[in-house]
């Protein structure tokens, strides 16, 4: 029988809740979490329900109200979050959906806050299956964690390993008043689909599959747990802290699956979608594999994929911009020079003397090819394609790399040089140029 302890004892393995967050759409199941948890005597006061309205419905308003009436008599705070569930390019409608609201609440869980969700057995049995069709690996047939880190809290799944049999049977015992989603009987979805044609089937053959298939998950997520610790030990064997990237010659001692499990614990790292097997094979047949000295690029997620001497890359697209050449104003502190690029100047006791600076026509410009500099303690006048190579700047730096004119001479090269004409040693008397963080 299903009662309140299943909500107890999940909260039992986490750390005791700021405030307890409950998905709540109005339906069965979410009405049902909500209701166990608003009769746990010690969260009074510790519970809000929070509506996420997709404005993809008409009746979306009417539902916000109806659950806002219900968390009101179960002595809960409320919360409606209007997002914005339209699909991008090459998403489909439910996963532009299921984003939407994962992001809004992520931005709602605060440190030590916890959200429940009502995903049950059933739900569980269809996240596997689609997984499997899809040709998922073991972290996708794992299916749905029963506790996960979320935001800057918790998510916990406390109905996970119930019934929806025993959801509804709850529901109608405590005779409780839900909604309904009439989208929910559109086979257009594939998660709808599976629930209303083939699931159904599959049970009337098989009735226990839920049980059966939940436990497969459980084998491949404890099969999963054991496959990360081997792939973090082979992951920071390869993995360049300092820029987040991976030693390609180390990453070719190992054999093709230990690669393949190196690239997908790297986008986890990067907090990237994992990459379907096709992209991980053409990353290591088209870049890893590619000769020394060549520049070959793969895009995905809005990332690019390169290598540079012995590193592999894995960097923001950015937006294609023509560099123009910008003054520097007297006395200001920073200059925005490209779209994701600002600068600034900052005291320093080497570099060029403030003076200097300030009094000087300061311009800032991009390569164009045959730049020269003296640099301080070394002879000769060096060709800035040299420096880059010597100091090991990839390419796709160099050609963002502002180069800063005084009174039409190159003075310096982002943070990498000052020119030894303008080069001074005067504590608390010069500037330095450092990049912005972005945050």
């Amino acid at each position: 029988m299903l009662s309140s302890s299943i909500i107890e004892s999940a909260l039992d393995q986490v750390t005791p809740a700021s405030h307890l967050y409950v998905a709540y759409s109005g339906g069965v199941d979410s009405h049902v979490l909500l209701h166990l948890c608003a009769s746990i005597t010690g969260l009074s006061g510790k519970i809000t329900a929070v509506y996420v309205h997709h404005g993809l419905q008409a009746e979306a308003d009417a539902w916000a109200t109806h659950c806002s009436r219900t968390a009101k008599t179960l002595g809960a705070g409320f919360k409606t979050l209007h997002v914005n569930a339209v699909a991008l390019p090459g998403e489909s409608p439910e996963e532009a959906a299921r984003n939407a609201r994962y992001d809004a609440l992520k931005a709602l869980v605060g440190v030590n806050d916890i959200l429940l969700v009502a995903q049950h057995r059933e739900d569980q049995l269809e996240t596997v299956l689609l997984q499997l069709f899809r040709g998922s690996g073991l972290r996708g047939l794992s299916g749905m964690p029963e506790r996960m880190a979320f935001g800057r809290g918790v998510m916990l799944r406390p109905l996970l390993n119930v019934s929806k049999q025993a959801i509804t049977r709850y529901a109608e015992t405590h005779k409780l008043s839900w909604v309904d989603d009439p989208s929910n009987l559109y086979n257009d979805y594939d998660r709808n689909f599976l629930r209303n044609a083939i699931v159904p089937l599959i049970k009337q053959r098989w009735p226990a599959c839920d049980k059966t298939v939940a436990r497969s998950a459980r084998h491949c997520a404890d099969a999963q747990a054991v496959i990360s610790v081997i792939a973090d030990d082979l992951f920071h064997a390869v993995f360049n802290e300092d820029d987040k990237t991976l030693s390609i010659s180390q990453l070719q001692r190992l054999n093709k699956p230990r690669q393949q499990l190196v690239i997908r614990h790297w986008f986890q790292m990067l907090g990237l979608k994992m990459p379907a097997q096709g992209f991980v094979e053409r990353i290591l047949s088209q870049i890893v594999a590619a000769r020394a000295g060549s520049d070959p690029v793969l895009s995905g997620q809005g990332y690019n994929i390169r290598r540079y001497r012995d590193r592999l890359y894995c960097l923001k697209q950015a937006p294609e911009q023509a560099l123009q050449e910008i003054s520097w104003p007297a006395g200001q502190i920073s200059l925005k020079v490209a779209d994701d690029q600002h600068w600034l100047c900052l005291p320093s006791s080497t570099g060029i003397l403030r003076e200097r600076w300030l009094t000087a026509n300061v311009v800032v410009r991009f390569r164009r090819g045959g730049e020269k500099m003296l640099l301080p303690g070394r002879k000769g006048r060096h060709v800035l394609k040299n420096l880059f190579q010597e100091e090991g700047v990839p390419p796709w730096e160099r050609e963002v790399m502002p180069l800063v004119y005084l009174d039409g001479k190159l003075a310096a090269v982002g943070d990498k040089w000052i020119s030894a004409e303008f080069y001074s040693e005067k504590i608390d008397a010069c500037i330095r140029l450092c990049r912005q963080k972005q945050e």
